[in-house]
């Protein structure tokens, strides 16, 4: 578990949880999802004396359940977004779900061994932000240090402030888990790649089937997971658009700015949809062109054994004819019978040859 205080441009990693809420700012308290469950009563404590408001026991289990999909609920104290990360990586887990209000869509905990789909959740009071991660769940470090360099006084300031509220921390932390599927994306399409030219080349054989079989199935599982987040944000967006006017310009100039936030990573997650659904046109679409160019090839294959047929088929009927036996076939007894014969067949076998190339049924291939 990792406490902070944020006011202003000052960040404070705190030792404990604090007593009371403090008077200016807002607290982020970050922690595992084992550890959350082991200090769950301390933590419903704390929220008590800062906020009036504990988590629901259904919200607590969604916030346990690893095999939750994306979605946000509210209550009259706080709103709640669990949101699936999409990350590189062996698979994080598949633990037992714990029981959930919303009940578990089938999801799994991690979408294959490659990709991790684990979700953090997020509970946005007034001035507190708990987030609830995965074990290994980078996000939290990641802006714990950010933030952290970006209020050091020795550090130059940059364009981008300090959140100013919990909302804006959450879907900084949103965003960047959105975007972290760049790295995924690279690692999806070199292994595409990598298959294509497998696929399409021609002296060797793919054997991989299995292997994309499963990387199919994960793009099926990226694509639920995109669109489970896009429900969930969307749905973030339309409980702030229900919100009533607030009555002095600086709280509604913030809550407009939540929902420019807010658009824009629903405007990456679909970038990350749309590439997802590229992605497995692209495999389907791979797997299809192999089949074409092994039908193509078998088409090669055969014409060219029909050509040899058709070349040797009157070879056949000219031996078969002076094979029988019979005492007055022409040119039996001759000493140019031979001879004659094995030109007429010269003259056959290369003249039916000349005329099946001229026709691009042999030695021509169509260009691949």
């Amino acid at each position: 578990m990792r406490i902070f205080h944020i006011d202003a441009d000052r960040f404070t990693e705190l030792p404990a949880l604090p007593e009371a809420a403090p008077a200016s700012g807002y607290l982020w308290v970050g922690i595992g999802r084992s550890a959350f469950e082991q200090t769950l009563p301390m933590v419903q404590a704390a929220l008590e004396h800062w906020t009036g408001g504990q988590l629901v026991d259904l919200h607590v289990s969604d916030l346990l359940n690893t095999q939750l999909p994306s979605h946000f609920d509210y209550t009259s104290w706080y709103d709640m977004l669990v949101f699936r990360r999409l990350a590189a990586g062996q698979a994080a887990g598949n633990g037992a779900a714990h029981g959930s209000g919303h009940g578990a869509s089938g999801h799994a905990g991690t979408a294959s061994p490659g990709i991790d789909t684990s979700p953090v959740g997020f509970v946005v009071f007034d001035q507190v932000l708990l987030t609830v991660h995965p074990t290994d769940c980078q996000v939290r470090d990641f802006f714990a240090n950010r933030l952290e360099q970006q209020a050091s006084p020795g550090e130059p300031r940059t364009s981008t402030r300090m959140p100013t509220s919990p909302a804006d921390l959450m879907l900084r932390m949103v965003n960047h888990m959105v975007d972290s599927y760049l790295d995924l994306r690279k690692l999806l399409t070199r292994q595409l790649d990598e298959w294509q030219q497998e696929l399409f080349s021609p002296n060797g054989r793919f054997d991989g089937w299995q292997t994309m079989l499963n990387s199919r199935i994960q793009l099926h599982v990226l694509e639920d997971t995109c669109e489970d987040q896009r429900a969930a944000v969307t749905e973030w967006i339309d409980a702030l658009d229900e919100l009533p006017p607030a009555s002095e310009p600086g709280p509604q100039r913030e809550r407009e700015l939540l929902r420019v936030r807010s658009r824009d990573v629903l405007e990456h997650i679909e970038r990350v949809l749309t590439h997802v659904r590229r992605l497995e046109s692209s495999a389907e679409a791979a797997v299809q062109m192999h089949f074409s160019a092994q039908s193509n090839r078998t088409n090669d294959i055969m014409r060219t054994l029909t050509v040899l047929t058709a070349i040797f088929m009157p070879l056949n009927l000219v031996t078969g004819f002076f094979g029988m036996n019979f005492e007055g076939l022409p040119l039996i007894h001759s000493m140019r019978g031979f001879w004659v014969t094995f030109v007429v067949m010269l003259v056959l076998g290369v003249g039916m040859s000349w005329f099946f190339w001229r026709k691009r049924y042999l030695g021509r291939s169509t260009p691949r």
